[in-house]
């Protein structure tokens, strides 16, 4: 007999359960009742035998309810743990952002310290020009200045590039949280989520009741009751509704967890009437990695690796493997002529 599945008869039983007012109580002793009435459960097997059976089933699914709470417990805690860490991290950033802002900007010197600086500036200017003697009296460039020309030439043409690209016109560069900074609010991200912060400008310290966070599938609103919307639109992207959350910290900024629903894809943009950020500039910090299952981080670590091997003009990892196989093949059958084959 073939083994019947875990949820077979879940709707016929959630159907009967609506049914009992008073919750488990009522819906066992209908059971038991009915196991009285017509089988033969509680005289059948002996004495005590109906209540061995039904402590032995009882203990298995309880093990089993009791694991499966845990496992839930322990990710909830850790999702609390890292949304905190999260939260200070933006807080300590926002703190950090305020105090550069509050820095003079300009600052006097002293003579002797503007004396010092401009000689600085007259050593850098001519390091590049100084030639060192070598051990024989030979005068030799230093090999460092001409390094760093090399990868400053380098960075330069990678930027010439991507402004010659047609498509990267108009975009804006991702701030460090590969997110962006906008008038009215910042947001950064993983392969995995949004972090989003919204000041809220306000001369009182409000409370959660008076602001108001609208989570949907693909559209997201805040705001302060009584105000415009401060991000009223449509989500670039889908997000899991069930696993976003928002919360109020300080009276004034409203800290906004998004979950993305493709892990594999990185946001151009929070609402449809943002300015689009360039992806190919984003700079993943590696340790986010550690973050993914298994399956999402070896899919990340693929296109990483693929996308390196691209830029330098070598075979990615499909590629390789394929004339691996190729090679192979040939090796196989040495008698075969396959200088008139191309391989794709």
């Amino acid at each position: 007999m073939p083994r019947r599945a875990e949820d077979e008869f879940d709707g016929m039983l959630l159907a009967m359960a609506q049914q009992h007012e008073g919750g488990v109580a009522d819906l066992l002793d209908t059971f038991f009742n009915f196991l009285a009435r017509k089988t033969d459960f509680y005289t059948g097997g002996g004495e005590n035998a109906a209540e061995n059976l039904v402590m032995t089933i009882f203990r298995k699914h309880q093990q089993a309810a009791l694991a499966a709470h845990a496992k839930k417990k322990s990710e909830s805690e850790e999702f609390e743990r890292k949304r905190k860490e999260r939260i200070a991290r933006a807080r300590e950033e926002e703190l950090q952002k305020q105090r550069e802002a509050q820095k003079p900007k300009i600052v006097e010197l002293t003579d002797e310290e503007a004396e010092n600086l401009q000689n600085e500036i007259c050593q850098k200017k001519d390091e590049p020009n100084r030639l060192d003697t070598g051990a024989g009296g030979d005068t030799v460039v230093k090999e460092e200045v001409n390094g760093d020309k090399s990868d400053e030439k380098k960075d330069k043409d990678k930027e010439s590039d991507e402004e010659d690209d047609p498509n990267e016109v108009n975009k804006l560069k991702p701030n460090q949280g590969n997110g962006c900074d906008l008038p009215n609010y910042k947001w950064t991200q993983t392969l995995a989520d949004i972090e989003l912060l919204v000041p809220i400008k306000a001369t009182f310290n409000i409370r959660s009741r008076d602001v108001i966070v609208n989570i949907q599938k693909k559209h997201l609103s805040v705001g302060l009751k009584g105000h415009p919307p401060i991000i009223d639109g449509e989500l670039e992207h889908e997000i899991k509704v069930e696993e976003s959350v928002w919360v109020l910290e300080s009276g004034r900024l409203v800290l906004i967890h998004l979950e993305k629903v493709n892990k594999m894809e990185w946001w151009a943009k929070l609402v449809m009437t943002d300015t689009e950020i360039s992806t190919k500039k984003i700079n993943p910090e590696p340790s986010k990695l550690s973050d993914l299952d298994g399956e999402t981080r070896g899919l990340v670590e693929k296109m990483m690796y693929d996308q390196r091997q691209r830029e330098l003009g070598r075979p990615t990892s499909d590629e390789a493997k394929k004339q691996e196989m190729i090679q192979k093949f040939m090796a196989q059958h040495p008698e075969m002529d396959f200088s008139k084959c191309k391989f794709n």
